[in-house]
């Protein structure tokens, strides 16, 4: 079976996309069609998968369409910041949809909307953080801090990003805490509001960016910097990551707001 792929990235953190509007397509996603798609010598190489698909297809509720993301191992994601950007440049570029737009994730409703000249914005939604949580990578230990947006993360506050070793391979975690994985960011300051990360996520090893991960490490940071939960009034940060810049806006309603580029760079057939 050949079938229609596009490839993005947001920040260097890339993705095949599968139009399937319907759902005939690829029916159940298969673990073993992702990780061929994902492979990136046998492939055509990406962190991850989004379907693009109707909610009606999956008999869901929510808006018009539905990413159905999965990492680069095969395994079910709740949320991506920087997929959700891209997902949407491709409807909006599709003509299938206009700006802002509704997206349905295993994490609830996004909305997408337009930022300044042609950087895209997302609201996250609001932070959930559960206190201090160990990260260690070999005998190196952090007192890492717990925070939720849509799907779990550990952020450390180290002094130096080399400290955090050889992220491409795992970084142990509370396995009681996080029965299902975790992404584990470790960051560094660079400025007042101006941090840089690193980040290994569940089901893809180190990736150039991630979007939730970068909101994670902003707010871990802000709390770090005495800021109140929710902030007294609207906070940004810029949040450097090895593939760009994002900017993480926390609001005084308790939103966060994912601000950065999304760009589809290519499409063709595949029979992966």
């Amino acid at each position: 079976m050949t079938y229609p792929f596009l490839k993005g990235h947001g920040t260097e953190n890339d993705f095949v996309l599968l139009p399937d509007h319907d759902g005939s397509q690829h029916g159940e996603l298969s673990a073993e069609r992702v990780r061929a798609l994902c492979d990136r010598r046998a492939g055509i190489g990406a962190d991850g998968v989004l379907r693009v698909v109707r909610s009606e297809a999956l008999k869901v509720d929510g808006p018009e369409w539905f990413m159905d993301y999965r990492n680069a191992d095969g395994s079910l994601s709740e949320m991506c910041g920087n997929g959700v950007r891209v997902f949407a440049r491709h409807l909006v570029e599709e003509g299938l949809a206009t700006l802002p737009v509704e997206v349905g994730t295993r994490a609830g409703i996004k909305v997408v909307t337009a930022a300044q000249g042609d950087l895209l914005t997302v609201d996250m939604g609001g932070p959930v953080t559960f206190g201090q949580t160990p990260v260690t990578v070999g005998e190196r230990r952090w007192a890492g801090v717990h925070v939720d947006l849509g799907n779990p993360h550990a952020v450390a506050l180290v002094e130096d990003l080399a400290e955090a070793g050889p992220l491409l391979e795992s970084p142990g975690y509370d396995e009681a805490t996080y029965p299902h994985g975790v992404n584990v960011e470790f960051a560094v300051r660079r400025g007042e509001r101006h941090v840089a990360m690193r980040v290994h996520e569940r089901g893809s090893g180190e990736t150039r960016s991630c979007g939730t991960g970068a909101c994670a490490v902003m707010v871990a940071a802000a709390l770090a910097d005495g800021v109140t939960d929710p902030p007294e009034d609207d906070l940004t940060y810029r949040v450097d990551v090895p593939g760009g810049e994002l900017a993480v806006t926390w609001t005084a309603d308790d939103r966060v707001l994912l601000t950065g580029p999304a760009v589809v760079v290519a499409r063709g057939t595949t029979d992966l």
